[in-house]
């Protein structure tokens, strides 16, 4: 007997196990049924397939206790096929009648059939789980309200308007889901549920709520959000078994107070409410999230006229991963994306409406505009159209984990504007200990990315004169006298500080110390008219009294140069106690040296290197279950033990490599030698080299799937895989060529890690080099872009034993899986490539169909294929817009910087 149903939904999965074979039966829509499982819902002319069944009567149908089965289907005929359930499968213990396998064409799921059900199914006397999703409900079915041992009702995505008074007498009902209805009201019955534990009515219309709810003594979660709730009942608070309660995105101005008092609550999420005064109890509790709340503004004033009370509440937009762009009326709208950003669009933003369009981009050095002590903390967001004008500024939310080390920085999130790049005035809003919220006024779209960056300040000098002073080193000054600009111009101040162990180290001189090194920039004229007064605090451990003049050195560098100056004997260098002044007619960088060196030129900018450089180490793992799948990561030293341990479950290989030093936003690549190579082509693969680009606090990390053209069968293949600096190089080195490059004075080799395949069974060999004879294919469209046929070889080399779940995630029958099984038995390569390829040439021509295998890939859990298949599509794009480039017929109107037009793509062979 199978296990009582645990959660809201069976495991779709269950459809993809081998199906059982009754030997009496001989029906065609036997394939279907496995053990004591029915599913339907995958595949088209299920109703007529559950009345061939019935009509046989197998054995095996009396056993069966989960159906699955799809609303896609006649009304009449759907509602046939329900009527005979009582009869026929007496024992049923689970029912999923959902609809939305079906699309529109903008990609939304589209509503069953069902209206109702037939009153007979209220002889189920056994099912204890019923889902009715994504049908088109608009009253709940009387029979459902006689089904005593119901213990979970799923009714999302119906049109329901209003629920029952008697579904407060199921006595066993303990889960409730009716999200993304038309629910208005409540009844009070709904309290009466003293079984309930999960009660989930987000995405509806109510705007109260019945005081009898604070009689649910048994729930644990409730899931109110989404709705136009303005105040909640006092009776909450006597939910004592509470522990997650979500009121996000309603139009609360209150919550009782009483509320964080409950014992057992562990999250009270009350985000983008109204709320502007809360009970101390509630503002100090750590499991409140109150982003997007006018905490401590004033009231808004009462409107003018009637006209200005009847605006229409803003619409919540909340996006799913596979789509790309959103509409914005002149009503303003609150957006949430998938991928970890919210927009906020006030009233009036725009005066007519408009279609934004948003894509997440892999962050690369062209588009990467990062300061010496800068770090990347994000993907790179871009908004379009770009340069859009808006009436007024739209609120911008970028989602990133922050660094560890945030004395003396800040996080600000930069953006581009024209051809330049500038940081925006940024605050921060903490969701959880280790996420948090960079919130931004927008002022035109473009790129945006979050970056940590040394703390900085500035001021608009006046010709009146003014005084700048470091926030994070109070030390650190900068005085402009009258006169010294004529017309007001801005200038800002940045500080980093060295620690003196490290300069230590470096010098070999135990008391060698530096100061603050001061950063110093301004627009206008490059030069000042008079001289300005700048102070840094003398070296640590010194003090004017001690120490010797001789061994101070005043250090500056202007960029591009490569060296820093010594230019103590071009300055007038004044001593007090704690400080040093000198005069400057224009900015750059500034340090003051104490050390018995005497070309201290050279060795500041070793020192200024070595606080740049991060500390990582190199990895090469291989999957245990495939070991062609080969992991690549870049880690910073101290997180190789704990992603190790991660790992090491489904993962082998060498020990980490040396500790080496690079800097953020450096280019390398990594490779395979010794008769390993890529498998296939990738987009970011150059000749057989993998290029990554390091961001200290980015996964720099890739799986990659290597073969050989060596002789598996007689022995083992022990390659390796080295890493090197910079870019693939023009012209590839062979292997013994790079090995001599590796011992020169300035080798860009970093580390080497083995790689070893195994030997090969006789049997495996012909399996892997055989080959598919299909006519050469492109799937998908110009909207969406194209995959080659190598393209998809390099996605199918991936999926291993996932791929029918990806089938039928795709479409694919069931029985259509079960025949490739057996055809291609004993060949795990083949059933692959046949699913796949004939699934590419049945969707030739249609629009779309790129989307449907990455929304498959993903929905089968195989992200990185997904990633992966994004990444060779957008390759594609950039390959075609070069090529118009280099032809000169795009117009200068860059989606990237540096690109010409966007353009339709061409097929990637990355």
């Amino acid at each position: 007997m199978a296990a009582a149903v645990e959660g809201p939904e069976l495991e779709a999965a269950a459809a993809a196990g081998d199906a059982s074979e009754d030997a009496d039966a001989g029906s065609r829509a036997r394939p279907f049924l496995g053990g004591n499982r029915l599913s339907l819902d995958l595949y088209p002319g299920g109703c007529q397939r559950l009345l061939h069944l019935c009509v046989q009567q197998p054995l095996q149908l009396l056993q069966v206790e989960f159906l699955r089965l799809s609303t896609h289907e006649d009304p009449q005929l759907l509602e046939a096929t329900l009527a005979q359930l009582p009869q026929s499968l007496s024992c049923l213990r689970s029912l999923v009648l959902k609809g939305g396998q079906r699309r529109d064409t903008l990609g939304a799921c589209l509503r069953g059939a069902l209206t109702t059900l037939p009153a007979g199914l209220s002889g189920l006397a056994h099912l204890a789980h019923l889902d009715l999703s994504f049908n088109s409900l608009e009253t709940l079915p009387a029979c459902v309200l006689r089904m005593r041992d119901l213990g979970a009702l799923l009714l999302s995505h119906n049109c329901l308007s209003e629920l029952p008074e008697a579904l407060g007498a199921l006595p066993a009902l303990t889960f409730l889901a009716v999200t993304h209805n038309r629910l208005q009201t409540l009844p009070p019955a709904l309290g009466a549920l003293s079984t309930l534990q999960r009660l989930d009515l987000s995405q509806n219309l109510l705007d109260t709520l019945p005081p009898e709810i604070g009689g649910l003594g048994s729930l644990l979660e409730l899931n109110l959000a989404s709705n136009r709730l303005q105040s909640l009942p006092a009776s909450l608070v006597g939910l004592r078994s509470l522990r997650l309660l979500v009121l996000h995105s309603n139009l609360l101005a209150s919550v009782p107070a009483g509320l964080a008092r409950l014992p057992l609550l562990t999250r009270l999420d009350l985000r983008d409410n109204q709320l502007r005064d809360l009970p101390p109890e509630l503002l100090d509790a750590p499991f409140v999230c109150l982003q997007g709340n006018p905490l401590g503004e004033a009231s808004p004033d009462v409107p003018s006229s009637p006209v200005a009370a009847l605006i229409p509440e803003m619409p919540r937009l909340f996006l799913t991963s596979d789509l790309d762009s959103f509409p914005v009326t002149p009503r303003g709208c609150s957006v949430t994306l998938a991928c970890g950003v919210r927009l906020q669009f006030p009233a009036g933003a725009t005066a007519t409406p408009i279609t934004i369009r948003y894509r997440l981009l892999l962050p690369e050095p062209g588009l990467v505009p990062l300061g010496p002590h800068d770090a990347l903390l994000s993907h790179v967001l871009e908004l379009q159209p770009h340069g859009v004008a808006f009436q007024q500024d739209v609120g911008l939310w970028l989602l990133f984990t922050p660094p560890r080390a945030r004395r003396c920085r800040e996080v600000v999130v930069r953006t581009r504007n024209d051809n330049s790049w500038g940081d925006l005035e940024t605050h921060l809003e903490e969701e959880a200990p280790q996420r948090l919220w960079a919130h931004c006024q927008a002022p035109h779209f473009s790129w945006f990315l979050v970056v940590s960056r040394p703390v900085s300040n500035a001021c608009l000098v006046p010709p009146e004169g003014t005084l700048l002073c470091s926030s994070g080193h109070p030390g650190v000054k900068v005085i402009f006298p009258p006169g010294a600009t004529e017309e007001p111009r801005q200038v800002s101040m940045q500080v980093v500080r060295m620690a003196g162990r490290e300069l230590q180290a470096l010098l070999g001189e135990p008391e060698a110390a530096v100061s603050p090194l001061l950063c110093l920039s301004q627009s206008g004229p490059p030069s000042f008219l008079r001289p300005v007064t700048v102070q840094l605090p003398l070296p640590s451990g010194i003090t004017g009294l001690s120490l010797d003049r001789s061994r101070l050195h005043l250090l500056y560098w202007a960029p591009p140069a490569v060296t820093w100056d010594d230019i103590t004997a071009q300055v007038v260098l004044e001593l007090t106690h704690l400080y040093a002044r000198f005069q400057v007619t224009h900015f750059s960088w500034y340090w003051l040296w104490y050390t018995t060196k005497n070309c201290v030129g050279g060795l500041a900018r070793k020192a200024w290197e070595r606080l740049r450089l991060h500390r990582v180490n190199l990895i090469a793992l291989q999957r245990r279950r495939d070991p062609e799948q080969v992991l690549l990561q870049c880690l910073p030293r101290n997180k190789v033990d704990a992603t190790l341990r991660r790992l090491l479950e489904r993962y082998r290989g060498p020990e980490p490599s040396d500790t080496v030093e690079m800097f953020e936003g450096e280019e390398f690549f990594a490779a395979f030698e010794r008769g390993i190579d890529v498998d296939a082509d990738r987009p970011d693969c150059v000749e057989g080299r993998i290029c990554f680009v390091f961001y200290s606090h980015l996964k720099n990390v890739k799986e990659v799937y290597v073969t050989t053209t060596l002789d598996r069968e007689a022995q083992a293949v022990r390659g390796q895989v080295s890493f090197y600096r910079g870019t693939v190089p023009v012209q590839v080195p062979e292997e013994a060529e790079a090995a001599r490059q590796r011992k020169g004075a300035d080798a860009l080799w970093m580390a080497t890690l083995p790689i070893k395949l195994p030997r090969l069974r006789s049997s495996e060999e012909p399996r892997r080099r055989a080959g598919l004879s299909l006519a050469p294919l492109n799937l998908g469209d110009a909207e969406t872009g194209f995959l080659t046929q190598s393209n998809l070889l390099s996605v199918a080399g991936r999926l291993g034993p996932d791929w029918p779940t990806v089938a039928l995630h795709l479409g694919v029958s069931y029985r259509e899986l079960q025949r490739i099984r057996h055809e291609f038995r004993d060949d795990l390569d083949g059933q692959i490539r046949h699913m796949l390829f004939s699934w590419a040439e049945r969707q030739a021509g249609q629009p779309g169909a790129v989307g449907l295998l990455v929304q498959a890939l993903e929905q089968s859990d195989r992200q990185d294929v997904a990633e992966e298949v994004r990444a060779v599509l957008e390759l594609g794009c950039r390959k075609y817009q070069d090529g118009i480039r280099r032809t000169g017929l795009a117009p200068k109107d860059p989606a990237l910087p540096g690109s010409s037009a966007p353009q339709p793509p061409e097929p990637a062979q990355a």
